[in-house]
């Protein structure tokens, strides 16, 4: 804490995670544990499939790959301290730290709602464009969509991370979640917070329901072209190709809108804190099975990795 005159700033938090849950905290700790290195894992793993496979070095898995790439980086930005709070006494962070993590989560999070829409654009582009798909989707384009979404992603977050540090916190410091979120933060700051508010609206609106809206568009547009294929086969086929996209982007839009409007209020009960644990940690998790259970493809470079390991 700085005083400055009658005022005592604060300049740490502590997160209360799960601590309401003493008797069962290593069993939190080893499921949590255990979720953060599955993903880990499946995300890593089909990054290095995609990078080893000639036959996916395609638009969809080039999109993929940084998929998975986006989700390592999202849970690492919050898991690790969660793990590591289990066994501290007290689960304190800087304000600095606090708006390190914010930024990293953020910029994460947005950048995927970009690389989501990019990825309803290419299944779009396979569907209902085929013959034209290898010259729409064109390496620079592809490279300039997943730039673009990072760059959306930071841009956005900047802004995010300068209005937090321009917040004064004099009062309680005490955040209800297991990582720092801007609506927790603005509920504690004893400052004017209508510009910080504002601007978490406009992002809100921009990366949330304009992205969703596109990405809704897009899959009218294939409805559409499915619907006109004669064949009940080549209807299947075709299907298959966006099913586990659309699952993917159905579960990242649902469960963000879901804990975005619960949170907004700043509060955090413990049933919010388990629909983050879903939204932070179990989608980017599930993302890799969801795209690769059904999937032929990856199925068949995991077949091909097989045999060359046996030679």
């Amino acid at each position: 804490m700085i005083t400055r005159g009658n005022i005592t700033e604060i300049t740490h938090f502590i997160l209360l995670g799960f601590s309401d849950f003493p008797r069962i905290k290593v069993v939190f700790f080893v499921v949590f544990l255990v979720i953060y290195v599955t993903t880990l894992t499946w995300n890593l793993s089909l990054i290095i499939l995609i990078r080893m496979d000639s036959q996916l070095h395609t638009p969809m898995y080039f999109f993929l790959s940084n998929l998975s790439f986006i989700d390592i980086c999202y849970v690492t930005s919050t898991a690790p301290k969660m793990l590591f709070d289990f066994f501290q006494e007290q689960h304190t962070i800087t304000l600095v730290g606090c708006a390190v993590q914010y930024f990293l989560c953020s910029t994460m999070g947005l950048s995927e709602s970009c690389l989501m829409t990019a990825m309803a654009y290419d299944r779009y582009a396979a569907i209902c464009n085929p013959l034209l798909y290898s010259s729409v989707m064109s390496p620079k384009l592809c490279v300039g969509m997943v730039l673009g979404s990072y760059m959306a992603g930071i841009c956005a977050s900047v802004s995010q991370l300068c209005a937090i540090l321009q917040l004064h916190f004099c009062g309680l410091n005490v955040i209800h979640h297991f990582f720092c979120d801007m609506p927790q933060l603005l509920v504690l700051s004893c400052t004017d917070t209508f510009f910080a508010q504002l601007l978490l609206a406009i992002l809100a609106m921009i990366f949330g329901i304009i992205n969703a809206l596109v990405v809704m568009i897009s899959y009218g547009y294939i409805v559409i072209s499915i619907m006109k294929i004669t064949t009940a086969k080549g209807r299947s086929k075709a299907f298959n190709t966006c099913a586990s996209h659309l699952t993917a982007v159905s579960l990242f839009y649902a469960s963000g809108m879901f804990v975005y409007l619960r949170s907004s209020s700043g509060r955090s009960s413990n049933f919010d804190r388990f629909a983050s644990v879903f939204y932070a940690m179990m989608i980017p998790m599930l993302n890799p099975l969801i795209y690769s259970l059904r999937n032929r493809e990856i199925k068949g470079a995991l077949k091909r990795l097989q045999k060359k390991g046996r030679y």
